[in-house]
């Protein structure tokens, strides 16, 4: 039975909770989902855990590149989390509800860390673009005080364009049922489920995307322009990999992630379909975070050399 309550005002009502329907499965198969999905999120525990403390420990990478990443990886803990456990815990109960301040708690959670990886990935480019066209002067102009400025700008531009987003979200009213067809609260989801009108908020949700998804995603492009342009007037084979390699870890994840987050947020609600958008969330939401420590990892000779060293060292204490 549906927790919904009348009010005074016709035949308006307040929703106290919403249920979940997820991923619409067969009972059946939601053990096996639930398996599938406790191990990616165990995995995105390990993986990011690892790389944050292998940059906190290890002297050799302690540089703005590496304090990016570290930002990063814990940026990857948060969001993920904001969905993974009450996803995992929704597959084993039949019943999968959320109350409606924990779903604006969610919303605006996941939002703020999903704007905020959009423009960190920007800085990390802007960093890679200094590091290569400007070697002999990075140390100058990545001090640490601009690092600490742009990875601030980062969060708090993220936290900024959720607030905005959850404010004109939960202004609308759900008067038709409570039940979101998805596996956590997320505006799409949300704006189909009101029975007021969201014109206002397809146009809020439009014009942040530009200014959080389209122009970070610009700056990247533009900064990888110049960046191969670099590569490419390298004379060496050698030194042209090794800067290709520098880059190659960041633009994988930039293609995983943009591909994904634009695609869910920066078009007409309309053209919306839960039942197929519910893969893309899945994978920018519960997948790209898994896979970004081992990108970083398997693309990365500085991480897998202080991985060696922290893996020996615990050996020789042995």
């Amino acid at each position: 039975m549906q927790n919904i309550t009348n009010i005074e005002s016709g035949n308006q009502m307040t929703i106290t909770e919403f249920i979940l329907l997820g991923f619409g499965i067969l009972p059946e198969l939601q053990f096996s989902l639930f398996g599938v999905f406790l191990v990616t999120y165990l995995c995105t525990l390990v993986g990011n855990i690892f790389i944050i403390i292998i940059v906190c420990t290890d002297a050799q990478l302690r540089t703005p590149m590496y304090f990016f990443l570290g930002n990063l990886s814990f940026l990857d803990l948060c969001y993920t989390t904001t969905n993974a456990p009450q996803m995992l815990v929704h597959l084993l109960v039949e019943r999968k509800r959320i109350s409606y301040a924990g779903c604006i708690v969610q919303l605006y959670f996941f939002l703020a860390f999903v704007g905020t990886e959009c423009i960190l990935l920007a800085v990390m480019a802007y960093d890679h673009y200094v590091a290569i066209c400007n070697p002999l002067h990075y140390l100058v102009i990545m001090r640490k005080s601009l690092c600490f400025q742009l990875a601030g700008t980062a969060w708090a531009s993220g936290f900024l364009n959720s607030a905005v987003h959850t404010f004109f979200t939960f202004r609308l009213p759900f008067c038709r049922a409570n039940q979101i067809n998805y596996f956590f609260c997320d505006i799409p989801p949300l704006l189909k489920l009101s029975c007021g009108d969201t014109s206002l908020n397809e146009i809020i949700l439009l014009a942040a995307g530009v200014f959080i998804g389209w122009i970070p995603f610009l700056c990247i492009v533009l900064s990888y322009v110049y960046i191969i342009s670099t590569i490419l007037k390298i004379c060496s084979t050698e030194g042209r990999l090794k800067a290709f390699s520098t880059c190659g870890s960041h633009l994988t994840i930039v293609l995983m992630y943009y591909r994904s987050s634009i695609f869910t947020y920066v078009r007409p609600i309309s053209s919306y379909s839960l039942d197929n958008d519910r893969l893309i969330s899945v994978l920018y939401s519960i997948v790209t975070p898994m896979l970004n420590p081992l990108i970083y990892t398997l693309r990365n000779k500085d991480v897998k050399g202080a991985l060696r060293k922290a893996f020996m060292g615990k050996l020789c204490l042995q």
